[in-house]
Formats: structure tokens, sequence, C-alpha cells
């Protein structure tokens, strides 16, 4: 698949230091290793309501982490999955009476869009689960035959027993596979939650705990066999398609290999899905999935979470269709420091607003060759950026140059809008 157009990104002078980021699995902040090339997996979107702040904020938080690791000298692959084939996708499309696949490509499209209006870097490896589904049934197939997988029959539309059923993962077997190595994979290596939690947040998360055939109830999906009405592809393991959890680890280890340096997300994914992505790549390789993990808070509105369930989305397209400049939609989001959970509100944008205005006032007044000021605050920002993405810290240090360029003078506005555009993805 295609990505989107990349943005104009300055080179700076000098070199920022290596981004530390709190890391969800070790509980603490971890400063990133100095790589030859780091590798980035995010997961991407179903697309059936593409895309709301929860979305952009998820995404805007990585591209921060991209640009950290160019402004460090550092390389960077970055893989991103399309989920367009999943069981919210085609409810969408059975209840609005579209078909799934156009469906998927109107969001898809949206979303590009957005992305490029946003300044995000797009990944170098933007991948459709569709297109993926031969890689993930060889994949399902090599854990049958490691004995790290096993099927539950099913009782068809007709009502017959099918004994060559849903494909699951035993996680029992896989944590006693991980116990035996040094490189092992425990089930809550990611999330560190207990029995109890894990068991009501799948129930709420695509997991199905109560199945009846299944060894644990935790056990993951990982190909739906056929049923009358839905999508299905010929395969090794039988006509079907792919459960959610395994598509990324398959994603990933294609694209990026493994261990590769940061899986990210929003919080929402922690479990089930990127704890049970970790178990599928632990078995598939030997080899932990990723160095570290990353995630975002959760974006609300109106004191509840955004979600597509809920009806209360914030869309990005919206308000380029109101005329708000994606700038200040940036500017909005940023203010937030990515890992908290935050609500949108208007009062926000107009604060965005402003402060773009602020930004472009100083820009203007700040002609010449750069000065002690703005040489400082290239290296505050970087600084600031270095400490766990801390954007709103970043931001809240270019308002007291620009002010003071404003009451008292100065130069180096060329400097400052090409770090703003380098660091923060602000096209000013």
């Amino acid at each position: 698949m295609r990505a989107w157009q990349e943005p104009s990104i300055p080179q700076l002078p000098g070199r920022a230091p290596l981004p530390k980021i709190f890391d969800t699995a070790s509980g603490q902040l971890e400063e990133l290793e100095a790589e030859k090339e780091a590798s980035l997996y995010v997961c991407g979107i179903t697309p059936y309501d593409a895309t709301h702040m929860g979305h952009a904020a998820t995404y805007l938080a990585f591209d921060l982490l991209n640009r950290a690791w160019r402004d460090a000298g550092v390389p960077v692959r970055f893989a991103q999955n399309v989920t367009d084939v999943d069981d919210p996708l085609l409810e969408r499309a059975q209840a609005t009476g579209v078909d799934w696949q156009e469906l998927a490509q109107d969001q898809i499209d949206l979303f590009r869009t957005d992305m490029e209006a946003l300044q995000v870097i797009p990944p170098n490896h933007y991948v459709s689960v569709v297109d993926s589904v031969p890689q993930v049934a060889q994949a399902v197939e090599k854990l049958l035959e490691a004995g790290l997988a096993y099927r539950v029959p099913f009782v068809d539309a007709q009502g017959q027993q099918q004994p060559d059923g849903d494909i699951y993962f035993d996680l029992d077997a896989a944590n006693a596979l991980g116990a035996q190595s040094e490189q092992g994979w425990q089930l809550g290596q990611v999330a560190h939650y207990s029995l109890e939690e894990m068991l009501e947040i799948s129930a709420q998360r695509g997991g199905d705990p109560q199945r009846q055939g299944k060894k644990n109830p935790l056990d993951p999906l990982l190909w739906r066999v056929e049923r009358d009405g839905e999508p299905a592809w010929e395969s090794p393991v039988g006509r079907g398609r792919p459960g959610w959890h395994i598509e990324c680890s398959v994603i990933s280890q294609t694209y990026l290999g493994a261990p590769f340096s940061v899986q990210g997300g929003g919080s929402d994914l922690i479990f089930p899905h990127h704890d049970l992505g970790a178990s599928h790549s632990f078995a598939l390789s030997g080899q932990p999935m990723a160095r570290h993990y990353m995630h975002t808070g959760m974006v609300g509105l109106d004191g509840e979470k955004m979600s597509k369930s809920l009806g209360n989305l914030v869309l990005v397209s919206n308000l380029r269709k109101a005329g708000v400049e994606p700038v200040a939609i940036r500017l909005a989001i940023l203010a937030n420091h990515y890992a908290d959970d935050w609500f949108w509100e208007d009062a926000l944008l107009e604060q965005a607003q402003q402060r773009l205005e602020l930004y472009r006032s100083a820009l203007a007044a700040a002609a010449g060759e750069p000065d002690e000021a703005s040489l400082a605050l290239l290296e505050q920002v970087r600084q600031l950026l270095a400490q766990n993405l801390n954007s709103p810290a970043a931001l809240e240090a270019v308002d007291a140059w620009a002010q003071g360029v404003l009451e008292g003078g100065g130069s180096g506005g060329q400097l400052v809008k090409d770090l703003l555009l380098a660091r923060l993805g602000l096209a000013l």
C-alpha cells in the first residue's frame, strides 16, 4: 500500500541527545539505544471511521519520536499496518449497507490526507492486513505444527458441528516455552495486570474468554475459519481470515525483524493486543518482539473516552472542512503530554490558534542570523523533547522566546522556524 507524502524536515545545526521514553513493560523512563538504524512499529487504524483526535494524538506522539531519533542522527525504519478486515469494519459495513472494501478504502484515503495535512512522517512500510493474509496463514501453520496452537470446533449456520474450527494460540504452551529461554516471554510482561484484570479487559476488547473449547480463557484467536457472508481466503490452514493480534506480529517481523526498537500505540492496546502480540512474536522467532513499549493516553470529550462505539468523535477532517488550519490542530494536541489522558475542548483549539498567531508574529519580527536566544531555544527544545517527548514544556519554551522577541527584539527567526518544523512538525 502507498502511504502519503513525506513532509519537509530541515537539518538543524548540531545534534540532539538520544530520547528517553516511558517504557510500559519496564515501568520506568528508558534511554533508547544508540543504533545504526532505529525500528518503529505503530499499530494502525481499523478503517471504518477515521481520523478522530485519539488517532491523531497517537500518531503525532510517534511522529515526535521519529523526529527525535532523526535529530539525534539515527535513521528510522517505520512500519504501520492497516486492519482492513476485522469484525468492527464488517459490522459497520453491514449496518450502513456499504461494501466493506469500499468503506475501508474511503477511510484509508481520508486517513492519508489527514496525516499528510498534520505533517506526520509516513511509514516506510504501510501494510494492509488483506495483503498480508498469506504470511499470516503461514505463521499460523507454523504455530500449529509446533504445538503452540490448536483448533476449536464450531457450529455452522446449518447447525452442523465443524471439527476443523477456528485456530487459537496456546498461551500455556507459550509460557512453558518462554520459561525455558533466556529471551523468554510470559503472559502479562507488557501489561503487568492481574489475571482477573486480563479476563475483564479481554472480554471488553475483542477477546472471547467464555468460548467453550478453549484451553485457557485468554487464548487469542489466530485464524477464523470461513462463515457464511464473511470474507475469507484460501490458505494452508483452510479458508478463513486472520485474528487480530497475529497480524501485527507477522507484519512487524516481516518488515522490521525481532526485536525491533519500539512497539507503539494507544494505552488501550497494552492488553490484550500488545501483550498477546508479543507472545506470538516470541513463539514464531524465539526473540522478544520489541525492546521497548510506548503507549499514549486516551483522548476524551465531555468527560468520556472518545471512541467510535460511543459516537463522540471529533474528526480531524471535519475540523479541516470547517477551515481550521492543520497546524493549529497539531498545536492543540501537542499542548498535552502524549502519555496523559486528556479531554478535547474548544478552548484548546482557541489557545492553539492564539499560539499560532504569537509564533508567526515573532518569526516575522526576528529576521537575521541566529542570536544567543534562538540558539539557546534550539538546545532547550532538544533537551525537553529528549525527556519523554515533553511537547507541552517545549511549546512553553517557544512561547517565552516569542514573547521576548516581540517585547525586546531578536533575530534567528529562520532557525526557530526550522526548529519548529523539524522537531514539532509545525509548518509556519
